[in-house]
């Protein structure tokens, strides 16, 4: 990867509130994850935000999670194969609402709540991707004025966002990578990711790690340096308050993150 700028500081909005790992959402209560409606619930319950982005076949950063559309919308196969028009046209199961761009969540948002943006590209292989999301997600993101942040698991999204919007702070999505969890991933790509060897190289200023690998060494001394860690997924009171032991601030689902600013 080429050279980056220098890393810049999360900011402290991230860590004035829990984050809402796609957006405060419940199916009960007709609130899908990655949807508008789960994402204005995080506004009004005063959480950030943490969504997906991945990319439509005409290269428009749509917010949506998995690969394929199966899971949690009306549609049926890859989500790149269709255009963002196809796209926005699908129904998300539980609510009816449209899958949405990221434009349109950060219009919702409107800076009222910090909003970390993961971008999904490239995580079969890790491999250096096109830029195109990349390219999609900077120009969205041009004169937002409220708190965002990009992450990726990939660290050749980080040096496309590096190059494209070097002032949005940058992080690494991060984990035990355990073999039986990334099946699509090479070993030896899991022995290198493990330990986190893209921090500096992409100038990062962040990761968010998986909660239940927290006691690594490597997270330790990534915040001895002055990294801030955030986590992923904090689904009860009892794992947040184990996390809090390591993490600056979590990502949470599943139940009411006490407030703690």
């Amino acid at each position: 990867m080429q050279s980056v700028p220098q890393a810049v500081p999360l900011p402290q909005a991230f860590l004035a509130a829990p984050i809402a790992h796609r957006g405060l959402h419940d199916l009960a209560a007709n609130r899908p994850e990655n949807s508008l409606s789960a994402f204005l619930a995080a506004v009004q319950g005063g959480y950030g935000i943490e969504l997906d982005v991945q990319r439509s076949a005409d290269g428009v950063a749509m917010v949506f999670h998995d690969g394929d559309l199966d899971r949690v919308s009306t549609g049926i196969g890859p989500l790149a194969a269709k255009t963002a028009v196809d796209l926005t046209g699908i129904r998300l199961k539980g609510s009816g609402e449209a899958i949405p761009t990221l434009a349109q969540v950060l219009e919702q948002v409107r800076g009222r709540v910090p909003v970390l943006i993961e971008i999904k590209e490239g995580l079969a292989t890790m491999a250096a991707t096109p830029g195109i999301l990349e390219a999609a997600v900077a120009a969205t993101l041009a004169g937002y004025s409220g708190p965002v942040a990009v992450m990726s698991f990939n660290p050749h999204c980080l040096a496309h966002l590096a190059r494209l919007a070097p002032e949005v702070p940058r992080g690494l999505t991060t984990g035990a990578y355990r073999p039986e969890d990334y099946a699509r991933l090479a070993a030896e790509t899991c022995n290198h990711l493990r330990d986190i060897p893209d921090y500096t190289p992409t100038s990062s200023s962040f990761i968010s790690h998986e909660a239940a690998d927290l006691n690594r060494p490597r997270v330790a001394a990534l915040k001895a340096q002055g990294a801030t860690i955030l986590c992923w997924t904090i689904r009860s009171p009892a794992a947040e308050a184990k996390a809090r032991r390591f993490a600056d601030n979590i990502t949470f689902e599943g139940y009411r993150a006490k407030l703690t600013q």
